[in-house]
């Protein structure tokens, strides 16, 4: 079950993470140092920046013009330099590796979570932590549900959890979402 996506509050910036993977992998790359909402909304900056999101001409852009693209106000991310080189990375190996196509990341050879999980991992800028919630987010939220894949997203797999960007569905469960990670991080700084 694919439900419309609410990542940003944004309706166009939602639009696009709803219409189109690429974007949305993008907005999961730059979920890092910054709010996820600010995160989400960096591919929809990229997008009417460059004129497109196609991973080619994000891939072949000038790396000098895509960082000053990257950095123009409001920025992409709070590091604009150090992300616009991921994201090109990242389109890089999706046109190296998939043809330009994410969803073959999921749908090639119709693997299971856990070879889902490996091809997230092998991406530049993608940990054992955003592979997961990325792939929570795919099972949860676009209906991309391979063989085991609540199994190797762990805990961000869990079927009502408030762990991650992947149980977001509204500004409600965004501020949840917020409110558990806190207190993770709370419980990590008091051991």
């Amino acid at each position: 079950m694919t439900q419309t996506l609410w990542l940003t509050g944004d309706p166009e910036a939602d639009a696009l993470l709803d219409a189109d993977p690429f974007a949305l992998l993008l907005g999961m790359l730059l979920d890092q140092q910054v709010a996820m909402e600010t995160a989400f909304a960096g591919p929809r900056k990229i997008a009417d920046r460059l004129g497109t999101l196609d991973p080619r001409a994000v891939a072949d852009a000038d790396p000098e013009q895509f960082a000053a693209l990257c950095a123009t106000p409001p920025a992409v991310h709070r590091y604009p330099g150090s992300m616009a080189g991921r994201v090109q990375a990242v389109a890089r190996a999706v046109v190296d590796t998939y043809d330009g196509d994410v969803t073959r990341l999921w749908r090639d050879g119709d693997p299971d979570g856990r070879e889902v999980l490996r091809r997230l991992t092998a991406l530049p800028g993608f940990g054992d932590q955003k592979a997961r919630i990325f792939l929570a987010l795919l099972g949860k939220r676009r209906g991309v549900t391979p063989a085991g894949w609540r199994e190797a997203a762990v805990a961000y797999g869990e079927e009502g959890s408030r762990r991650s960007i992947a149980d977001v569905t509204d500004e409600a469960s965004l501020l949840e979402v917020r409110a558990t990670k806190k207190a993770l991080k709370a419980a990590a700084r008091s051991r």
